[in-house]
């Protein structure tokens, strides 16, 4: 389902994000993406939505080489993927039913269906009684299935969780990861970025491992030690010079750099990831992070 060839991923400013990295993932399979901050984790994520493209080689998905995706058809790949963040990214106005709803509204559905389905999908994450109820009146742990609830409600092939345990409390953290498994055995793609190794630990799933922009191991019964300080970058910043030191992947001051060049809009909760001119030269509409609006 995904193909990573010989991939790298260099941005304008010199930082190096990742180094010839070659994976695939099937169909049906739940992998924990694991690694220190700086690995490159947050640009493996990007590629894979097409929100970066490779400074060389090559990413398929579904049989389809990004490399020669048109513009046009970034929405198509992108509604084949449900997204979940750590910030849950809710929409404060919009109760949860409407927030769960958004997604579906956003890519044409009827009323009829998204009637019948946002009910279903909230009982699948223990929310069916809280439809009413605005983000703010909800714990942590109560936003982040509303989150998954939306990336799961148009159906996707592919679930990308970035770190969705992040901003809950620790013993809650068990609880999404085991409704991520849930949903996993129902056949649907599961990535999942975290830095709680302990969860890793206990779900035994599949593990890549990336430090430093590589991908040091790949296993389902090895997990290689990237904890903050674990490792030395000396050899990286020497064999990459300034750009690194500068800089690490993923920083902080590369994520604000990123986001003031890209001039990403939001209103009302609501993250919008920006998108290429058109060939005509025009401005295509911005989509939600978590939704895509299929044009006409």
């Amino acid at each position: 389902m995904i193909d990573f060839e010989n991939v790298s991923k260099t941005y304008p400013n010199g930082t190096h994000a990742l180094n010839n990295v070659s994976l695939h993932i099937d169909k049906g399979e739940f992998v924990f993406i694991v690694g220190a901050s700086g690995a490159g984790k947050s640009t493996f994520l990007k590629l894979i939505m097409r929100e970066e493209i490779p400074t060389s080689g090559e990413i398929t998905i579904n049989g389809n080489k990004l490399s020669k995706l048109k513009k046009r058809d970034v929405p198509y790949l992108r509604r084949h993927m449900g997204i979940v963040f750590q910030d849950f990214r809710l929409i404060d106005k919009m109760n949860v039913f409407d927030n769960v709803a958004f997604a579906m509204r956003a890519v044409g559905e009827n009323s009829a269906t998204v009637k019948k389905r946002v009910p279903y999908v909230l009982d699948l994450v223990g929310l069916k009684d809280k439809m009413k109820d605005k983000p703010s009146e909800l714990s942590g742990g109560e936003q982040q299935r509303v989150s998954l609830a939306r990336a799961l409600v148009n159906n996707p092939e592919i679930i990308v969780a970035d770190e969705p345990t992040g901003n809950i409390d620790p013993e809650l953290s068990h609880e999404i990861i085991e409704l991520l498994t849930q949903i996993n055995s129902m056949g649907t793609t599961v990535l999942v970025v975290t830095h709680e190794h302990e969860l890793v630990r206990e779900f035994n799933q599949r593990v890549i491992t990336i430090d430093k922009g590589r991908v040091v191991s790949d296993s389902a019964e090895e997990l290689v030690d990237v904890s903050e300080g674990a490792f030395d970058d000396s050899d990286y910043a020497e064999e990459y010079g300034d750009s690194y030191s500068d800089i690490a992947p993923d920083s902080p001051e590369q994520v604000q750099a990123e986001e003031e060049s890209r001039d990403i809009s939001s209103h009302s909760g609501a993250h919008y990831a920006p998108d290429e001119e058109d060939e005509d030269g025009s401005e295509p509409p911005r989509y939600p992070d978590n939704v895509v609006i299929i044009p006409d």
